[in-house]
């Protein structure tokens, strides 16, 4: 068994504690020193239930705190051996591509584009998903009016999140409070 393989179990129930899974991991010798990444993510159950309000990405104390679990984990049993190694907990950013009903899920109301097994790729907005597909709701173009589309995960060849810098929804400053800048005499 691979150092890669005996990692995942070292740490899955720490961070199950935590309210965490483990997405990936990954070792790189690098000289050396060996790079650990394990990714991340929040544990959403599935109770067969569709998804359709956003997920909170974790917080930098989520993955702090996800950091120190699984160093401790790795430190408690022999798997990494006498060997250094640098650790690397992340989430996993929006290049990796969507491949588990769970990925969906977790990116309800983000921008996606899917490509089908058959046909065109085809880029919408997630309002739903759940243990067998998702339906996305494409805008209107030129060529066909807005509508929703419902797909299941084995029609799908790719599926990738969109970076958007501003998505629907987001206020721009939500901490910022109306603030009268009149000039006013006393």
């Amino acid at each position: 068994m691979s150092v890669t393989q005996q990692i995942r179990p070292a740490v899955e129930g720490p961070l199950a504690g935590l309210g965490l899974v483990v997405e990936d991991v990954a070792v790189t010798p690098t000289g050396r020193r060996r790079l650990v990444r394990i990714w991340i993510d929040r544990d959403l159950a599935s109770d067969g239930s569709d998804v359709t309000d956003p997920t909170p990405a974790l917080s930098l104390d989520e993955v702090a705190d996800a950091t120190r679990v699984v160093s401790d984990a790795l430190d408690a049993s022999d798997v990494m051996g006498e060997q250094p190694y640098t650790l690397e907990v992340t989430s996993p950013g929006v290049d990796r591509p969507l491949t588990e009903p769970r990925h969906f899920r977790r990116n309800v109301t983000r921008l996606v584009t899917l490509t089908p097994l058959e046909g065109d790729p085809v880029t919408g907005r997630i309002v739903r998903a759940g243990e067998q597909g998702l339906t996305v709701e494409v805008p209107a173009t030129k060529k066909q009016p807005a509508r929703r589309l419902d797909l299941g995960y084995a029609a799908l060849a790719r599926a990738v999140v969109q970076v958007e810098f501003s998505r629907p929804g987001d206020q721009a400053h939500p901490d910022h409070t109306d603030v009268d800048t009149s000039d006013e005499e006393n």
